[in-house]
């Protein structure tokens, strides 16, 4: 797939929250579940067959089939949710595997990693495990509020804050941890 089109389906996500703001008040239902089944197919062929694309598209089509059936918005409202939970199972799997999630990406930049390392990138993602589960729980609550500005807010921009500021957070714990690691060899 080409960086073009993975850039447009990675937008096509993120923006999902905007994207059903702004369609349920200028879209009929079915134009919007229209245009999501497009995107969660376009996600599917250009996914590379990778499991994430699977995943997502599964996860948009659960809901756009929950909104179809009962002839309302209310099933869209649950993707960011469906999102967090299956970013949890993930990397809460890879936790009973011998490389994490965390550890497969460190790997990518650094092939060998040290056991001090290895030991870090599982803290680290089972500080990925809580966040899922709390910033799903948040954005279940969005849900059962029933406001869509509220919904829209927190799970079109402050959801995306708070993983901003841990993957910054986590990037200056990492060079501390990096720089004692240094200093003992």
């Amino acid at each position: 797939m080409s960086r073009l089109a993975q850039l447009m389906l990675v937008l096509a996500v993120a923006l999902y929250p905007l994207a059903v703001y702004f369609g349920i008040q200028y879209l009929s239902l079915g134009a919007l579940l229209g245009v999501l089944v497009v995107v969660a197919v376009l996600r599917l062929l250009l996914g590379g067959g990778k499991v994430g694309a699977r995943l997502v598209a599964a996860a948009l089509a659960i809901v756009v089939a929950t909104s179809w059936l009962r002839g309302d918005v209310a099933g869209l409202l649950w993707y960011p949710v469906l999102c967090n939970v299956i970013l949890l199972a993930v990397f809460a799997w890879s936790l009973r595997q011998p490389q994490t999630v965390i550890e497969r990406l460190a790997r990518l930049r650094e092939p060998e990693l040290p056991p001090e390392g290895v030991a870090y990138t599982r803290r680290v993602t089972q500080v990925w495990c809580v966040f899922f589960m709390a910033n799903g729980a948040l954005a279940a609550v969005t849900v059962v509020h029933g406001d869509m500005q509220v919904w829209t807010l927190y799970n079109g921009l402050l959801s995306y804050a708070l993983m901003g500021m841990l993957l910054a957070g986590e990037w200056l714990v990492r060079r501390r941890v990096r720089a004692r690691i240094s200093a003992g060899a």
